[in-house]
């Protein structure tokens, strides 16, 4: 098929790459000329695990093209996706600017029937504002799909070309059709693929990982009352893990979630809940639990301190919002480490990838390293906030002759109790005994 995909940012370069790895043409549009320059040069914007091979891979072929012309590859493509940035307004609710600024430019753009697919996260009811739009702007026949992305940051590859369940929006039996032969070689293991109305196809998205981001919630409180009362939290979650009703996934709890969609997708079904008159007093709460959450790891080191924080040099493991990503958009570092700097400390700072991203935020303010034992030389203190791989099972003989004190905040959770007492270390942790 011939397809065209409107914005190359994480969605957009994800959803298009493998749209053409399958043996599609697709052209990627971007108003931004240096990105554009740069993909034709096979520098890719984002980091993403894989994704650098397949776009240069599905350039060479011919199947993937990128451009700044809209109206080329509106009329060289049957099926135009919109995968252009909805950031959050000042109340939360979603900035639609972009979507219908394509969408008339879509519009204009037509010479015959086309299916438009709305791949960005948007409000309930965009589906039917996009139509109105484009039908002000063309009077040629086109079907709105409602295509709500499921990709998990630093897994983005697999998420798309073996996903758990292709959601299609649509009461066109005709669009519905194409889409589903579309992603026919992705679901080709039995993955379901659902056909909805647009609405409803909307609101899965923002359901979905407002679910996500409560069970975060939910654990990390659970956790602050384990720290109260004595428990240990690593053992309640396997034994609520255990329980079939319950599951295992998404019950860590740690320094709160960040990123671009779980943040951004609260508050903007939150704002939509309040759009039509209704109080969404859980959804409130996953929120503002997930904000108080992100200063407790600096409150414990402060506490340790004694609040004398001022001339301490604090090493941190991990910048990213996330591990395989060099993503920093709400990431719970980024609020440790301002406190931190705030109170007069001095940061060391280590990521495997989120260097450049993290000096756009902090500038000279830190001292960043390329090596994770170098950060921790004479260091007071080590803080672990992004839970990478290489961080799992470090050298702690090493990391204590390094340190001044042996001593680590751990953010995440990562190391036993048991093993870091046999070490020597102080060990703080999230809703866990501390180890002294």
């Amino acid at each position: 098929m011939n397809i065209a995909v409107v914005g190359t940012g994480y969605v957009g370069l994800v959803a298009g790459t493998c749209f053409a790895d399958s043996g599609n043409d697709v052209i990627c549009v971007d108003k931004d000329s240096a990105k554009i320059e740069a993909l034709k040069n096979g520098k890719i914007p984002i980091y993403e695990p894989g994704l650098t091979e397949m776009v240069k891979r599905n350039i060479e072929k011919g199947r993937l093209k990128v451009s700044q012309d809209l109206d080329m590859a509106v009329r060289e493509s049957e099926i135009i996706f919109s995968a252009v940035g909805t950031p959050p307004g000042e109340d939360g609710s979603a900035d639609l600017s972009a979507v219908y600024t394509v969408a008339e430019a879509i519009g204009k753009a037509m010479d015959g029937y086309r299916i438009i697919v709305n791949k960005s996260t948007v409000p309930v009811g965009t589906a039917d504002q996009v139509y109105e739009c484009i039908s002000r702007s063309t009077e040629h026949p086109f079907d709105i799909v409602s295509n709500p992305e499921f990709l998990k940051e630093g897994a983005a590859l697999d998420d798309f070309l073996k996903p758990e369940r292709v959601v299609l929006g649509t009461t066109s039996e005709k669009a519905a059709e194409i889409m589903k032969d579309l992603y026919a070689p992705f679901v080709r293991t039995g993955a379901a693929v659902l056909v909805m109305d647009n609405r409803s196809a909307e609101m899965c998205k923002y359901a979905s990982n407002s679910m996500l981001a409560a069970r975060i919630s939910f654990m990390n409180e659970i956790a602050n009352i384990c720290d109260r009362v004595g428990a240990d939290v690593h053992f309640v979650r396997q034994a609520m893990g255990l329980d079939s009703r319950i599951g295992r996934r998404f019950l860590f709890p740690g320094v709160g979630y960040g990123g671009s969609c779980f943040p951004k997708d609260v508050q903007a079904l939150a704002a939509t809940a309040r759009e039509y008159g209704y109080t969404p007093r859980i959804i409130d709460s996953i929120e503002a639990v997930n904000n108080d959450q992100k200063k407790n790891l600096f409150k414990i080191i402060k506490e340790h301190f004694e609040g004398a924080l001022s001339g301490k040099t604090i090493a941190v493991w991990g910048l990213a919002f996330k591990p395989q990503t060099d993503d920093m958009r709400e990431a719970p570092s980024i609020v440790v480490i301002k406190k931190l700097l705030k109170s007069g400390a001095k940061i060391k700072a280590y990521d495997p990838v989120a260097k450049e991203t993290a000096y756009e935020i902090f500038g000279d303010s830190i001292e960043y390293y390329d090596n994770e034992y170098d950060v921790l030389e004479n260091a007071d203190a080590l803080t672990l906030i992004t839970e990478w791989n290489e961080f799992r099972n470090p050298d702690f003989d090493k990391m204590g002759k390094l340190l001044k004190n042996k001593l680590i905040f751990d953010g995440r959770n990562q190391y036993e109790l048991e093993e870091m007492k046999e070490k020597g270390f102080t060990y703080y942790c999230i809703g866990r005994p501390v180890v002294k």
